[in-house]
Protein backbone atom coordinates (compact mmCIF):
# COMPACT_ATOMS: atom_id res chain seq x y z
CA UNK A 1 0.00 0.00 0.00
CA UNK A 2 2.96 2.67 -0.27
CA UNK A 3 2.92 5.35 -2.15
CA UNK A 4 -1.10 4.35 -2.64
CA UNK A 5 -3.07 8.29 -1.89
CA UNK A 6 -6.39 8.44 -0.38
CA UNK A 7 -9.02 8.85 -3.75
CA UNK A 8 -10.85 12.12 -1.77
CA UNK A 9 -10.27 14.69 0.91
CA UNK A 10 -9.87 13.41 4.44
CA UNK A 11 -13.11 12.77 6.47
CA UNK A 12 -12.22 13.21 9.62
CA UNK A 13 -14.52 13.65 13.32
CA UNK A 14 -14.97 15.84 16.05
CA UNK A 15 -11.44 14.97 17.45
CA UNK A 16 -9.80 15.05 14.05
CA UNK A 17 -9.43 11.43 13.61
CA UNK A 18 -9.66 10.32 9.99
CA UNK A 19 -11.75 7.65 8.80
CA UNK A 20 -9.09 4.92 7.82
CA UNK A 21 -10.39 1.03 8.93
CA UNK A 22 -13.92 -0.80 8.29
CA UNK A 23 -14.62 -3.75 9.68
CA UNK A 24 -17.51 -5.28 8.06
CA UNK A 25 -19.53 -8.27 10.03
CA UNK A 26 -20.91 -10.41 7.83
CA UNK A 27 -23.16 -12.78 9.75
CA UNK A 28 -24.16 -12.59 13.77
CA UNK A 29 -23.79 -16.25 14.17
CA UNK A 30 -20.98 -18.18 15.57
CA UNK A 31 -20.21 -21.79 16.59
CA UNK A 32 -18.51 -20.99 20.08
CA UNK A 33 -19.64 -19.22 22.76
CA UNK A 34 -16.59 -17.80 24.69
CA UNK A 35 -18.03 -16.29 27.88
CA UNK A 36 -16.82 -12.68 26.84
CA UNK A 37 -18.97 -12.56 24.05
CA UNK A 38 -21.54 -14.74 23.34
CA UNK A 39 -22.69 -16.98 26.99
CA UNK A 40 -24.35 -19.76 26.31
CA UNK A 41 -27.29 -18.88 28.95
CA UNK A 42 -28.48 -16.00 26.74
CA UNK A 43 -27.10 -17.43 23.48
CA UNK A 44 -28.64 -20.40 23.35
CA UNK A 45 -31.91 -22.34 21.91
CA UNK A 46 -34.43 -19.52 21.37
CA UNK A 47 -32.27 -16.80 20.63
CA UNK A 48 -33.11 -15.22 17.80
CA UNK A 49 -30.32 -14.68 15.42
CA UNK A 50 -31.05 -12.39 11.79
CA UNK A 51 -33.04 -13.50 9.26
CA UNK A 52 -31.24 -13.72 6.41
CA UNK A 53 -33.86 -11.27 4.42
CA UNK A 54 -31.94 -8.97 7.21
CA UNK A 55 -28.24 -9.44 6.67
CA UNK A 56 -26.38 -7.27 3.65
CA UNK A 57 -25.96 -9.61 0.39
CA UNK A 58 -21.95 -9.50 -1.27
CA UNK A 59 -23.14 -7.15 -3.87
CA UNK A 60 -24.68 -4.78 -1.05
CA UNK A 61 -21.28 -4.86 1.16
CA UNK A 62 -19.31 -5.00 -1.78
CA UNK A 63 -21.00 -1.25 -2.89
CA UNK A 64 -20.60 0.49 0.05
CA UNK A 65 -17.43 -0.86 0.81
CA UNK A 66 -16.71 1.26 -2.73
CA UNK A 67 -18.13 4.14 -0.59
CA UNK A 68 -15.72 4.14 2.24
CA UNK A 69 -12.89 3.53 0.29
CA UNK A 70 -14.12 6.79 -1.48
CA UNK A 71 -14.11 8.22 2.05
CA UNK A 72 -10.53 7.26 2.95
CA UNK A 73 -10.82 3.72 4.25
CA UNK A 74 -8.07 1.66 3.69
CA UNK A 75 -8.45 -1.52 5.51
CA UNK A 76 -11.04 -3.81 5.63
CA UNK A 77 -11.74 -6.22 8.21
CA UNK A 78 -13.93 -9.21 7.67
CA UNK A 79 -15.43 -10.29 11.20
CA UNK A 80 -19.09 -11.52 12.72
CA UNK A 81 -19.96 -13.32 14.41
CA UNK A 82 -17.81 -16.19 12.87
CA UNK A 83 -16.93 -14.89 9.69
CA UNK A 84 -16.26 -18.46 8.06
CA UNK A 85 -19.98 -19.19 8.80
CA UNK A 86 -20.78 -16.77 5.79
CA UNK A 87 -21.63 -19.28 2.92
CA UNK A 88 -19.38 -18.47 0.10
CA UNK A 89 -17.59 -16.31 1.72
CA UNK A 90 -14.68 -16.57 -0.96
CA UNK A 91 -16.82 -14.87 -2.98
CA UNK A 92 -16.84 -12.11 -1.53
CA UNK A 93 -13.62 -11.58 -0.85
CA UNK A 94 -12.97 -11.75 -4.61
CA UNK A 95 -15.28 -8.91 -5.28
CA UNK A 96 -13.64 -6.79 -2.62
CA UNK A 97 -9.70 -7.53 -3.23
CA UNK A 98 -11.04 -5.54 -6.72
CA UNK A 99 -11.44 -2.67 -4.91
CA UNK A 100 -8.11 -0.62 -5.46
CA UNK A 101 -6.62 0.81 -2.33
CA UNK A 102 -7.53 -1.96 0.13
CA UNK A 103 -5.56 -3.81 2.72
CA UNK A 104 -8.02 -6.77 2.99
CA UNK A 105 -7.70 -9.16 6.41
CA UNK A 106 -10.17 -11.38 8.66
CA UNK A 107 -10.57 -12.23 12.09
CA UNK A 108 -11.91 -15.89 12.72
CA UNK A 109 -11.98 -18.46 15.45
CA UNK A 110 -10.00 -21.10 13.74
CA UNK A 111 -12.50 -23.42 13.47
CA UNK A 112 -13.09 -23.62 9.98
CA UNK A 113 -9.82 -22.22 8.68
CA UNK A 114 -8.06 -25.17 7.82
CA UNK A 115 -10.37 -26.28 4.89
CA UNK A 116 -11.09 -22.99 3.73
CA UNK A 117 -7.82 -20.73 4.52
CA UNK A 118 -6.20 -21.82 0.42
CA UNK A 119 -9.46 -20.52 -1.17
CA UNK A 120 -9.72 -17.36 0.49
CA UNK A 121 -5.94 -16.75 0.00
CA UNK A 122 -6.94 -17.64 -3.79
CA UNK A 123 -9.66 -15.31 -3.86
CA UNK A 124 -7.53 -12.52 -2.38
CA UNK A 125 -7.17 -12.40 1.07
CA UNK A 126 -4.47 -10.96 2.45
CA UNK A 127 -4.11 -11.93 6.08
CA UNK A 128 -6.02 -13.30 8.93
CA UNK A 129 -6.43 -13.13 12.95
CA UNK A 130 -7.56 -15.92 14.72
CA UNK A 131 -8.66 -15.73 18.43
CA UNK A 132 -7.05 -18.52 20.72
CA UNK A 133 -6.98 -17.93 24.30
CA UNK A 134 -5.42 -20.68 25.32
CA UNK A 135 -3.84 -23.93 24.52
CA UNK A 136 -4.59 -26.58 27.67
CA UNK A 137 -7.73 -28.13 26.64
CA UNK A 138 -9.15 -28.01 29.13
CA UNK A 139 -9.23 -23.89 29.72
CA UNK A 140 -9.96 -23.90 25.92
CA UNK A 141 -13.24 -25.66 26.41
CA UNK A 142 -13.92 -23.92 29.65
CA UNK A 143 -13.39 -20.31 27.52
CA UNK A 144 -15.08 -21.56 24.47
CA UNK A 145 -17.45 -23.47 25.83
CA UNK A 146 -18.25 -25.17 22.26
CA UNK A 147 -16.84 -29.11 22.86
CA UNK A 148 -14.08 -27.85 19.92
CA UNK A 149 -10.65 -29.53 20.00
CA UNK A 150 -7.90 -26.91 20.26
CA UNK A 151 -6.09 -28.75 18.04
CA UNK A 152 -8.07 -28.06 14.82
CA UNK A 153 -7.44 -24.16 16.13
CA UNK A 154 -3.91 -24.58 15.76
CA UNK A 155 -4.31 -27.22 12.16
CA UNK A 156 -6.50 -23.84 10.98
CA UNK A 157 -3.21 -21.38 11.98
CA UNK A 158 -0.95 -23.68 9.73
CA UNK A 159 -3.06 -24.05 6.98
CA UNK A 160 -3.92 -20.29 6.49
CA UNK A 161 0.46 -19.50 6.81
CA UNK A 162 0.76 -22.42 4.57
CA UNK A 163 -1.76 -20.15 2.04
CA UNK A 164 0.26 -17.27 2.44
CA UNK A 165 -2.11 -15.62 4.80
CA UNK A 166 1.07 -13.47 6.64
CA UNK A 167 1.99 -12.11 8.63
CA UNK A 168 -0.55 -13.89 10.85
CA UNK A 169 -1.77 -12.56 13.96
CA UNK A 170 -2.94 -14.39 17.28
CA UNK A 171 -5.15 -12.88 19.73
CA UNK A 172 -6.09 -13.72 23.28
CA UNK A 173 -8.52 -12.36 25.21
CA UNK A 174 -6.69 -12.29 28.79
CA UNK A 175 -9.04 -12.82 32.03
CA UNK A 176 -7.62 -12.79 35.69
CA UNK A 177 -9.05 -16.13 37.07
CA UNK A 178 -10.13 -18.20 33.72
CA UNK A 179 -6.96 -17.98 31.40
CA UNK A 180 -4.14 -15.64 32.92
CA UNK A 181 -2.26 -19.08 33.22
CA UNK A 182 -2.70 -19.29 29.74
CA UNK A 183 0.08 -16.22 28.86
CA UNK A 184 3.07 -18.14 29.84
CA UNK A 185 2.14 -21.16 27.41
CA UNK A 186 0.74 -19.18 24.57
CA UNK A 187 3.77 -17.15 24.72
CA UNK A 188 6.27 -19.69 24.85
CA UNK A 189 4.06 -21.71 21.97
CA UNK A 190 4.43 -18.45 19.25
CA UNK A 191 7.58 -17.19 19.73
CA UNK A 192 9.77 -18.58 16.79
CA UNK A 193 6.36 -19.10 14.75
CA UNK A 194 6.62 -16.10 12.41
CA UNK A 195 3.20 -15.11 13.98
CA UNK A 196 2.18 -11.78 16.04
CA UNK A 197 0.70 -13.19 19.32
CA UNK A 198 -1.55 -10.34 21.21
CA UNK A 199 -2.93 -9.90 24.42
CA UNK A 200 -5.87 -8.36 25.21
CA UNK A 201 -7.48 -7.13 27.94
CA UNK A 202 -10.88 -8.10 29.60
CA UNK A 203 -13.28 -5.72 27.95
CA UNK A 204 -16.66 -4.26 28.61
CA UNK A 205 -18.17 -4.95 25.29
CA UNK A 206 -22.18 -5.66 25.32
CA UNK A 207 -24.04 -5.91 29.05
CA UNK A 208 -24.16 -10.14 29.02
CA UNK A 209 -20.71 -10.78 29.54
CA UNK A 210 -20.64 -9.95 33.36
CA UNK A 211 -17.65 -8.22 32.95
CA UNK A 212 -15.64 -6.93 36.16
CA UNK A 213 -12.75 -4.59 36.63
CA UNK A 214 -10.79 -6.84 38.93
CA UNK A 215 -10.86 -9.58 35.97
CA UNK A 216 -8.96 -7.34 34.06
CA UNK A 217 -5.35 -8.17 33.84
CA UNK A 218 -3.29 -4.80 32.95
CA UNK A 219 -1.31 -4.99 29.76
CA UNK A 220 1.77 -4.21 31.97
CA UNK A 221 1.27 -7.14 33.86
CA UNK A 222 1.42 -9.26 30.93
CA UNK A 223 4.21 -7.83 29.71
CA UNK A 224 5.68 -8.32 32.63
CA UNK A 225 4.83 -11.91 33.36
CA UNK A 226 6.58 -12.59 29.71
CA UNK A 227 9.35 -10.34 30.17
CA UNK A 228 10.71 -11.97 33.36
CA UNK A 229 10.88 -15.47 31.52
CA UNK A 230 11.30 -14.19 27.44
CA UNK A 231 12.85 -10.67 27.54
CA UNK A 232 11.18 -7.97 25.85
CA UNK A 233 11.88 -4.71 24.80
CA UNK A 234 9.49 -2.26 22.94
CA UNK A 235 9.00 -1.04 19.36
CA UNK A 236 7.33 1.67 17.79
CA UNK A 237 3.78 1.50 16.23
CA UNK A 238 3.55 0.87 12.29
CA UNK A 239 1.10 3.46 12.00
CA UNK A 240 -1.07 5.82 13.52
CA UNK A 241 -4.16 4.09 15.02
CA UNK A 242 -2.48 0.80 15.60
CA UNK A 243 -4.19 -0.66 18.76
CA UNK A 244 -1.66 -3.07 19.83
CA UNK A 245 1.52 -1.99 21.87
CA UNK A 246 4.07 -3.70 19.94
CA UNK A 247 7.23 -5.86 21.58
CA UNK A 248 9.83 -8.00 20.22
CA UNK A 249 11.71 -10.19 22.21
CA UNK A 250 15.34 -9.52 22.80
CA UNK A 251 17.12 -12.36 21.47
CA UNK A 252 15.27 -11.75 17.93
CA UNK A 253 12.59 -14.56 17.63
CA UNK A 254 9.66 -12.22 17.03
CA UNK A 255 7.41 -10.32 18.38
CA UNK A 256 4.09 -9.49 20.46
CA UNK A 257 1.66 -7.04 21.36
CA UNK A 258 -1.05 -6.11 24.10
CA UNK A 259 -4.19 -4.24 23.52
CA UNK A 260 -4.86 -2.47 27.01
CA UNK A 261 -8.32 -1.00 25.77
CA UNK A 262 -8.99 -0.79 29.74
CA UNK A 263 -5.43 0.53 31.33
CA UNK A 264 -4.02 2.34 28.28
CA UNK A 265 -6.94 3.77 25.79
CA UNK A 266 -6.03 4.86 22.57
CA UNK A 267 -9.24 6.50 21.84
CA UNK A 268 -7.10 9.81 20.32
CA UNK A 269 -5.96 8.09 17.30
CA UNK A 270 -8.92 5.50 16.83
CA UNK A 271 -9.91 5.68 13.38
CA UNK A 272 -12.06 2.79 13.02
CA UNK A 273 -15.87 2.53 11.50
CA UNK A 274 -18.24 -0.88 11.99
CA UNK A 275 -20.51 -1.93 9.45
CA UNK A 276 -22.94 -4.69 11.52
CA UNK A 277 -24.28 -7.56 8.84
CA UNK A 278 -28.03 -6.01 9.30
CA UNK A 279 -26.42 -2.61 7.38
CA UNK A 280 -25.89 -0.33 10.70
CA UNK A 281 -22.97 2.03 10.70
CA UNK A 282 -21.55 2.02 14.48
CA UNK A 283 -18.63 4.67 14.93
CA UNK A 284 -17.14 3.17 17.99
CA UNK A 285 -17.16 -0.69 19.67
CA UNK A 286 -19.12 0.49 22.31
CA UNK A 287 -21.62 2.27 20.95
CA UNK A 288 -25.19 1.72 21.53
CA UNK A 289 -26.90 2.83 18.09
CA UNK A 290 -25.74 2.98 14.72
CA UNK A 291 -26.83 4.69 11.61
CA UNK A 292 -28.73 2.59 9.05
CA UNK A 293 -27.42 2.43 5.69
CA UNK A 294 -29.62 -1.02 4.06
CA UNK A 295 -32.99 1.41 4.30
CA UNK A 296 -31.33 3.83 2.06
CA UNK A 297 -29.45 1.25 0.16
CA UNK A 298 -32.59 -0.58 0.11
CA UNK A 299 -34.53 2.27 -0.65
CA UNK A 300 -32.97 3.28 -4.13
CA UNK A 301 -30.64 5.81 -2.41
CA UNK A 302 -27.72 6.48 -5.10
CA UNK A 303 -23.42 6.70 -3.98
CA UNK A 304 -23.68 10.51 -3.20
CA UNK A 305 -26.30 9.94 -0.63
CA UNK A 306 -24.54 7.28 0.80
CA UNK A 307 -21.56 8.79 1.20
CA UNK A 308 -23.11 11.69 2.61
CA UNK A 309 -24.60 9.82 4.92
CA UNK A 310 -20.97 8.50 6.01
CA UNK A 311 -19.43 11.15 5.89
CA UNK A 312 -22.42 13.39 8.27
CA UNK A 313 -22.25 10.20 10.46
CA UNK A 314 -18.11 10.20 11.03
CA UNK A 315 -17.64 14.25 11.02
CA UNK A 316 -20.23 14.05 14.14
CA UNK A 317 -18.73 11.42 15.68
CA UNK A 318 -17.03 12.48 19.26
CA UNK A 319 -16.67 8.46 20.58
CA UNK A 320 -14.14 8.47 23.35
CA UNK A 321 -15.22 5.77 25.88
CA UNK A 322 -12.44 3.70 26.61
CA UNK A 323 -10.87 7.11 27.87
CA UNK A 324 -13.91 8.29 29.96
CA UNK A 325 -14.73 4.93 30.87
CA UNK A 326 -16.52 5.55 34.06
CA UNK A 327 -20.42 5.62 36.04
CA UNK A 328 -21.06 7.60 33.40
CA UNK A 329 -20.36 5.27 30.92
CA UNK A 330 -22.65 1.90 32.31
CA UNK A 331 -25.22 2.06 29.54
CA UNK A 332 -27.02 -1.31 29.69
CA UNK A 333 -27.96 -0.74 25.69
CA UNK A 334 -24.51 -1.04 24.57
CA UNK A 335 -24.43 -3.10 21.33
CA UNK A 336 -23.10 -6.76 21.41
CA UNK A 337 -19.54 -7.35 20.33
CA UNK A 338 -21.23 -10.35 18.57
CA UNK A 339 -22.57 -8.08 16.95
CA UNK A 340 -20.11 -5.70 15.09
CA UNK A 341 -17.37 -7.87 15.46
CA UNK A 342 -15.23 -6.54 17.81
Amino acid sequence: MSGRTPAGPVVTDTHGRPLRDLRISVTDRCNFRCRYCMPRELFGPGFEFLPSSEILSFEEITRLTRIFVAEGVRKIRLTGGEPLLRRELPTLVAMLAAIPNVDLTLTTNGSLLEQQAAPLAAAGLRRVTVSLDALDEDLFQAMTDAGFPVAKVLAGIDAAAAAGLRPLKVNAVVRRGMNDAAILPLARYFKGSGHVLRFIEYMDVGHTNGWCLDEVVPAAEIIERIDAELPLEPLEPNYRGEVAARYRYRDGSGEIGVIASVTRPFCDDCTRARLSADGKLYTCLFASIGTDLRQPLRGGADDALLSRIVRRTWNAREDRYSAIRSSQTADPSRIEMSYIGG
